[in-house]
């Protein structure tokens, strides 16, 4: 295959193995600075310059985009997208997970086991937003940082309230989260690859730094993952549309807390723990991927008038409660369910023999309208324009 690295650092250890793990198998491979690219929309079809010149042909890219840079960098990786080019790790992906609040929401609607966290801006909400996380101390993060940076720990609410009150003079979002002691300044970053972990290592923070990450001084070891471990890895990265991801967790009392989804891992320090050749395991999934391009398939299936995706919740009174998806009358009605989700678990193109549970969730395919009568309709607001009141102002009732 032809494949294109986007990194602006081609001398950096992960961007000179990756391009050398593909010359090593014969793939032709180019590394291409991000920042040179220009996205051209002026022709028949979507294309891209590269360094004023029209981009010849890939097959696949392995997008390497750096923090400073991710909203260029994932406008360059849906261009590629939108030319049926190969990618292991989406733009939307690459954009959800560089913020920490989007990742932190997508996850949680996926029942993915993480440290009670929350969000707030006024300064009069800060105190119960400590308590509704356990109290300190607590985590204060930076919605956008890396290695560690803009991580802060603070001891007591007081410090908190005043490290937070800082942050939002300076016009910054931060999240507040449980601090899980139990971690002892450690975590497990594992390098997910597709459906599985290829590798991963435990990270100890130096001293008494709570920060394991290896650029704070953290030192690592090789880890052999606990089932659960490797499943809550593998469905983060899946979840936030990455097939090449380090998933970093903490090993809390009742299992695994996935605290970020990275999608450019840097690859040094796994591959010096591990001693596997992880950047081989990247080029040789791409290869085997480079045929199915990423597409998006709500946009592809909602070109057609009166056909949509939706998502059918078995509600507990529904008469699909015990039928099979054969029996359920969905086919009769022009709906195609693509995916039924029970619990954590996902059934990719169940077939008829599938007997309906309530809770179930089924995404399908199918004519709006059908699909519109199966979901419990919700209060609609009035579209007629009313006068307006005599007291158009008035104080607000107490609560």
């Amino acid at each position: 295959m032809k494949l294109a690295i986007l990194s602006r650092a081609p001398r950096s250890y992960s961007t000179q193995r990756l391009r050398t793990a593909a010359a090593d198998r014969g793939h032709t491979v180019k590394v291409l600075n991000t920042l040179r690219f220009g996205i051209d929309l002026s022709g028949d079809e979507p294309d891209l310059q590269f360094r004023g010149k029209r981009l010849s042909t890939y097959d696949a890219i392995l997008p390497r985009i750096g923090n400073s840079v991710t909203y260029f960098g994932t406008a360059v990786v849906r261009q590629f997208e939108q030319m049926d080019v190969y990618t292991p790790s989406t733009s939307w992906g690459i954009a959800n997970s560089r913020d920490k609040l989007r990742a932190t929401q997508i996850l949680s609607r996926h029942h993915i086991g993480m440290p009670p966290t929350t969000f707030v801006r006024d300064r009069a909400d800060v105190i119960s937003a400590i308590e509704r996380v356990g109290g300190a101390p607590v985590v204060i993060k930076l919605l956008e940082g890396t290695q560690g940076i803009g991580v802060i720990l603070a001891p007591t609410i007081k410090v908190a309230e005043a490290i937070i009150e800082t942050l939002h003079s300076t016009r910054q979002n931060v999240l507040i989260q449980h601090f899980v002691s139990e971690s002892k300044g450690r975590d497990i970053r594992a390098l997910v690859v597709g459906d599985r972990v290829v590798a991963a290592m435990r990270r100890v923070a130096k001293g008494d730094e709570f920060r394991s990450n290896v650029h704070r001084g953290g030192s690592v070891e090789p880890v052999e993952l606990d089932p659960e471990f490797e499943k809550a890895a593998v469905r983060s990265a899946q979840i936030m549309g990455l097939r090449v991801a380090g998933v970093d967790m903490l090993e809390g009392a009742d299992g695994p807390l996935v605290m970020e989804v990275n999608s450019s891992p840097g690859l040094e320090g796994i591959e010096t723990a591990t001693k596997l050749d992880v950047a081989g395991a990247i080029i040789d999934y791409v290869d085997n991927q480079v045929a199915f391009p990423e597409i998006d398939v709500r946009q592809r299936l909602t070109v057609s008038t009166g056909y949509g995706v939706a998502e059918i919740a078995v509600l507990e009174a529904s008469d699909l409660v015990g039928k099979t998806l054969a029996a359920s009358g969905l086919r009769e009605r022009d709906i195609t369910a693509l995916t039924l989700h029970r619990g954590t678990s996902v059934v990719p193109n169940p077939n008829g023999d599938h007997v309906l549970q309530a809770g179930d969730r089924l995404l399908c395919f199918g004519r709006l309208e059908e699909m519109r009568s199966m979901i419990p309709s919700r209060r609609r607001r009035t579209r007629k324009v009313k006068k307006l009141p005599k007291e158009p102002i008035h104080e607000p009732r107490p609560e």
